[in-house]
C-alpha cells in the first residue's frame, strides 16, 4: 500500500479550505449587519445577479443541496426579502425573486463584499488575480466534464 500525500498537498482539500476561509470572512459581516446565513446570502447574491429563478435553478447555480436552498428561500421569504411568483414557463414551479427590500439589502451588501474581496486579495497583482480566476474556472469546468454534468452556474460572491 502506497502512503497517501498529506492533505496540504491535496488540491480539493485546499480549495475547500480556501473557499471556507474566504466565505467565512465575508459571512461575518453580513451575519452581524444583516442577520443572513451563508446559504441565504448565496441565494440572495444569485437572485440579485440574475433575477428570478426556480429553486431547482438556485440549487444548480449555488451547488448547495436542495434542503439548504429550501431553508434559505423560506428564510428570505419570511423576512420579506424574496417572494415567489408562478413560473409562466412551467405551471408546476415558482420563481423566487428579490423584493424591493431584498434588492436594497443586496445593493448595500455588494459594495461591502467587494471591499472585503479587495482587501483579502490586495497582495495579488492584477495578472495574478486574472490567472487565479482563469485557473478556478478551468478547475470547475474539468470537474463538470468528468461526469458530463454541469455542476452550477456562475457565482461571483460567497
Amino acid at each position: 500500500m502506497q502512503p497517501t500525500k498529506s492533505l496540504d498537498q491535496f488540491l480539493p482539500y485546499q480549495l475547500s479550505l480556501a473557499s471556507n476561509a474566504v466565505s467565512g470572512r465575508i459571512a461575518v459581516e453580513y451575519r452581524q449587519r444583516w442577520g443572513l446565513s451563508i446559504p441565504e446570502w448565496r441565494v440572495m447574491a444569485v437572485l440579485g445577479d440574475v433575477g428570478g429563478l426556480t429553486q431547482r435553478d438556485l440549487t444548480r447555480r449555488t451547488l448547495m443541496d436542495k434542503v439548504a436552498v429550501n431553508r434559505a428561500c423560506k428564510g428570505l421569504e419570511e423576512r420579506s426579502l424574496a417572494e415567489r411568483t408562478p413560473n409562466e414557463a412551467d405551471g408546476r414551479s415558482h420563481l423566487l425573486a428579490l423584493t424591493e427590500t431584498g434588492q436594497e439589502m443586496h445593493a448595500e451588501i455588494m459594495p461591502l463584499a467587494r471591499e472585503i474581496e479587495k482587501r483579502m486579495f490586495a497582495g495579488f497583482s492584477a495578472d495574478e488575480l486574472q490567472l487565479f480566476r482563469t485557473l478556478l474556472h478551468r478547475a470547475r469546468k474539468q470537474a463538470e466534464d468528468l461526469d458530463g454534468v454541469e455542476l452550477g452556474g456562475s457565482f461571483g460572491v460567497n
